[in-house]
Order: structure tokens, then sequence, then C-alpha cells
């Protein structure tokens, strides 16, 4: 029965590669202009989770990977980015966000 478990705990979580859903981009959005602009991802992630409705006390990891995902291909993506205004202000591989209160404005 052990090893049952310990191959069952081996398997990836999960299996379909996360989309990027556009309205959760916009919670995202949101939630950075209602911090000031700019915030740890973390402190993003429990904004956009308690206005979805969630106990911020117990995120589901489900969605915390969805927000990082999506905030991380929109960045990617030059068009995107500038229609949402996502930026990195202190680099690539920083977990501080921020965007730009009006997203056609390069910073």
């Amino acid at each position: 029965m052990q090893n049952k478990q310990e191959i069952a705990l081996d398997v990836p979580a999960g299996k379909k590669p996360i989309r990027v859903k556009q309205t959760l981009c916009k919670h995202v959005r949101k939630a950075l202009l209602s911090l000031g602009g700019e915030a740890h991802r973390s402190m993003v992630i429990e904004h956009v989770a308690r206005n979805l409705g969630h106990d911020v006390r117990q995120i589901p990891e489900e969605l915390q990977l969805q927000v990082i995902v999506s905030f991380e291909q929109t960045w990617r993506d030059e068009r995107k980015r500038a229609a949402y205004g996502f930026h990195l202000p202190f680099g690539e591989g920083s977990h501080r966000w921020g965007v730009l209160s009006d997203p056609m404005v390069a910073a």
C-alpha cells in the first residue's frame, strides 16, 4: 500500500496546461489598481481570491497558480501587456507586480 501512495504522489497534479482567462487578468488588474498600482504577488492573489469569494486563509492552490500564470503570460505577450498595463517594477524574476493606470502609456 505504501508504494502505491508514493507512486501516486510522484504524478504531477495538473495534466492540462493552464489557460489564461481574460477575466482573471481583469481581476489582477483591478486588484493591482486598488493596491496602489504595485504589490507583492501574494497580496494580489489574496485580493483576487477575496473578490471571487474565497477564504483568504485557504486559497486553493489551483487558483494561486492560475493567477500567477495569467499575469506572467500576459506580461510576456507584448500586445496583451500593453492592453493590461502589467509590468514588473524590479525586473523579471521579481514577485512584485505592477500595473500602469493608463495601460496604453509605456513606462
